[in-house]
């Protein structure tokens, strides 16, 4: 019989590794995909140190459009079903449109998209043969556009309302959570290549620890959306209310 596994993409650091973390401790067997090869084998080993079951590592980049099928077969391979599907992999590009490269922005739209949206079609089946679900890491942009780094902003737009509507679609068959964290000190926001921006986003930056465990309990539990963190959450709760403009200008000053 085949194993049930919980796949977290963009596991070798960030968020994607917190999660793995927290789905290891919740007694998964987890499967770690990303391109480095080195920095999953340190994830495992603190898995496997901290008690976790030795997890399966699957060295991939999920930009190449290929990558959904080499995993699929990967996992076939070793006789793994996925119960779980935890989407991290994705990155960011912020300045001027017109100065960022063409080819960059194109490939975030694929991964960031296509990718995530390519996975969940792939394991589906599995998913719902299992009753186990979807965690799809999204952002608080999702909210809103964002000048100077508009393809990322748009791309967390689809991908929030890609996961709501298939929490409503699969409800009592899958659980289907989007995670939405606002500023996390990661590498991420070095290959955003963002300044320090507002003191005030300073105020709600989250761990990628306490942004995982607020996502992986939100996903045990089948919540629709997760945004952590009391700012984060005022921030997005104000946003229908605050003049397009205003808006417009303070995510500009504040991607800068």
């Amino acid at each position: 019989m085949s194993e049930p596994v919980t796949v977290v993409t963009g596991a070798s650091g960030g968020i994607g590794e917190a999660l793995a973390y927290c789905a290891a401790k919740a007694g998964r067997k987890i499967v770690l995909v990303a391109r480095s090869a080195d920095k999953m084998k340190t994830v495992a080993g603190k898995i496997v140190a901290a008690g976790g079951r030795p997890p399966e590592i699957v060295v991939l980049d999920l930009g190449d459009p290929k990558s959904v099928g080499m995993l699929a077969a990967a996992l076939k391979q070793k006789d793994l079903k996925v119960a779980e599907l935890v989407n991290n992999a994705g990155y960011a590009l912020a300045g001027d449109i017109e100065a960022l490269d063409h080819a960059d922005q194109v490939a975030m739209i694929e991964l960031n998209v296509r990718t995530l949206t390519d996975l969940s079609l792939q394991f589906m089946g599995e998913i719902l043969e299992a009753k186990g679900g979807i965690l799809n890491v999204a952002s608080t942009a999702a909210f809103m556009p964002g000048p100077n780094m508009a393809v990322y902003y748009a791309t967390k737009a689809y991908v929030l309302s890609f996961t709501e509507a298939l929490h409503h679609e699969l409800r009592g068959r899958a659980r289907v959570t989007a995670l939405c964290p606002g500023p996390v000190p990661t590498g991420f926001q070095a290959r955003a290549s963002r300044s320090k921006g507002l003191w005030i986003a300073k105020l709600s930056v989250t761990s990628a620890s306490d942004v995982a465990e607020a996502g992986w309990r939100a996903f045990e539990r089948g919540k629709r959306v997760v945004i952590p963190g009391f700012l984060n959450k005022l921030g997005v709760w104000f946003v229908p209310f605050t003049p397009r403009s205003l808006l417009l200008h303070g995510v500009s000053a504040n991607s800068r």
